[in-house]
């Protein structure tokens, strides 16, 4: 099974938009297409970009969404906690996504940022778009 960290950029369209271009992402999650793979540190990230003013204002989402794709998370997830830290990132924040897909082992890192994008690969890891994924995950 493809294991994938998922940004939490991609998350959070998902989350504000579940039936736009990402939110198959999550249902895929659901079907068990895919493994995801996380941290605690993307999942605090997640929270609290959601409680942002600017996004929780103008999206309604509801604790009881969140709260779903946190258990669908942890239920289809792989948690890890990476003891390697990489530096190879323009934007140093970003690391860390590297480093939870190199302890989790996955495959790829599904993203909307450019920064990470711009790498295309990385060891044993490529950099995709969540277009790219979901065409990946529907040809399996």
């Amino acid at each position: 099974m493809t294991r994938s960290v998922i940004d939490t950029n991609v998350l959070i369209r998902a989350l504000i938009r579940p039936l736009g271009t990402v939110g198959p992402i999550v249902v895929k999650l659901q079907e068990g297409k895919y493994q995801i793979v996380y941290s605690q540190q993307l999942l605090d990230e997640l929270t609290e970009k959601m409680l942002l003013p600017r996004i929780r204002n103008k999206y309604p989402v509801s604790e009881e969404q969140m709260a779903d794709l946190f258990n669908l998370i942890i239920e289809f997830g792989k948690r890890v906690d990476p003891e390697r830290h990489v530096e190879i990132c323009r934007d140093p924040d970003d690391n860390h996504v590297i480093d939870v897909a190199l302890a989790g082992e996955a495959e790829y890192v599904v993203t909307g940022d450019d920064d990470l994008l711009v790498l295309k690969e990385f060891e044993t890891v490529r950099f995709i778009t969540p277009k790219e994924f979901l065409t990946l995950l529907n040809s399996q």
